[in-house]
């Protein structure tokens, strides 16, 4: 099982709209697509921002790569995203999943 992990952030004033946002688009295509098996969103107020991180699980490296590409740490992001984010991590990260 693979483990890939997002993160980014918001003005505070913006959190529970991208919140929202985010569980109407990036949360509802990774359970979409074939080979996830679950993602949980977290947020935490840091300052005058709202920090997101997005880890959700993959069956196989391969699922992530039918998802994302071959490029598949490039992080994938929606046009609309630079309306909200303040700042933002350009690549996901990949961990294999040894022990739940």
């Amino acid at each position: 099982m693979i483990a890939r992990i997002w993160r980014g952030a918001v003005r505070q004033e913006d959190g529970d709209v991208y919140e929202q946002y985010i569980r109407e688009t990036g949360v509802a295509e990774y359970k979409a697509t074939a080979g996830n098996l679950g993602v949980t969103m977290m947020r935490r107020q840091v300052g005058d921002r709202t920090e997101f991180m997005l880890l959700s699980l993959w069956e196989s490296l391969d699922a992530v790569k039918a998802f994302a590409g071959e490029d598949y740490e490039k992080g994938v992001y929606y046009p609309e995203d630079d309306r909200y984010l303040v700042e933002r991590d350009e690549k996901s990260s990949h961990w294999e999943v040894t022990a739940s």
